[in-house]
């Protein structure tokens, strides 16, 4: 008798690499964004950005994986959580418009847009929230979590912060008031299912800079023009985690 010493996938393995291969197909077939989302734009490298609005294909093995997406999807669902735990709470929190549709802006012809999480039209005084004022929320691991509640999140995640910074920008024209009044961030730890809230004031100038910077990013792209890198170091920490690092170090510049 010949012993078989191969590994025989468990029935987790078999059952996981199914549910991973159906997601990941389920990604393939959804069209790419044709615009540059205000989520992206706090993202320190431009040539990145304008890599991911002219869908330049990313490095081998840098598609997103099926446990990441799983990752993304329970990021919606604990949302879905806290927009139900903050109305239970007393804030009137509006996260669709009458037709359904999400609450959000599109400017340069639809080529820069931004879908915001909610705004909050009316709070108990206790909250000592002023409204309409913008709401994002994020989800974060235990130690991403307790960095931005030491440090706040303009400090602790610039991206975020800039994201909120256009949404007031821009959505002050559909909602009078969210550039007046401080946004409020909301944090989940996925670990410990922990809230943090914070207000977070309006900052034009960042709010202009980030707008800045999708200009150049649709120029450039439209020119045939590689925007400059982040750095110049192949070995720059943001550079080892880019999607886009082999094709972006074999280029000029």
């Amino acid at each position: 008798m010949t012993l078989d010493f191969n590994h025989r996938p468990s029935i987790a393995e078999r059952i996981n690499a199914a549910v991973d291969a159906a997601l990941e197909a389920e990604r393939a077939a959804t069209p790419p964004r044709d615009y540059l989302g205000a989520s992206r734009l706090g993202q320190s490298c431009e040539r990145a950005l304008q890599f991911e609005f002219a869908h330049a294909p990313k490095d081998e093995g840098q598609e997103f994986s099926g446990r990441s997406l799983r990752i993304f999807a329970i990021g919606h669902a604990l949302e879905d959580l806290a927009i139900k735990w903050l109305r239970a709470a007393g804030i009137d929190l509006v996260t669709r418009k009458r037709d359904g549709g999400q609450f959000g802006f599109s400017v340069a012809g639809g080529r820069i847009r931004g879908h915001v999480d909610g705004i909050v039209m009316g709070a108990p005084a206790a909250t000592g929230l002023r409204t309409p004022a913008l709401w994002e929320c994020k989800t974060m691991n235990a130690k991403n979590w307790r960095e931005t509640v030491a440090k706040g999140v303009t400090v602790a995640k610039p991206v975020y912060a800039a994201q909120i910074a256009l949404y007031q920008a821009y959505m002050e024209a559909t909602v009078p008031g969210l550039s007046t009044n401080p946004a409020l961030f909301t944090a989940i730890n996925k670990d410990t299912a922990e809230l943090h809230h914070e207000l977070v004031p309006f900052d034009a100038e960042l709010a202009q800079r980030m707008s800045d910077r999708a200009v150049r990013i649709l120029r450039g792209t439209h020119a045939g023009e590689l925007l400059p890198r982040v750095a110049q170091n192949r070995d720059f920490f943001e550079c080892r985690f880019c999607p886009w690092a082999e094709r972006c170090w074999s280029l000029p510049g």
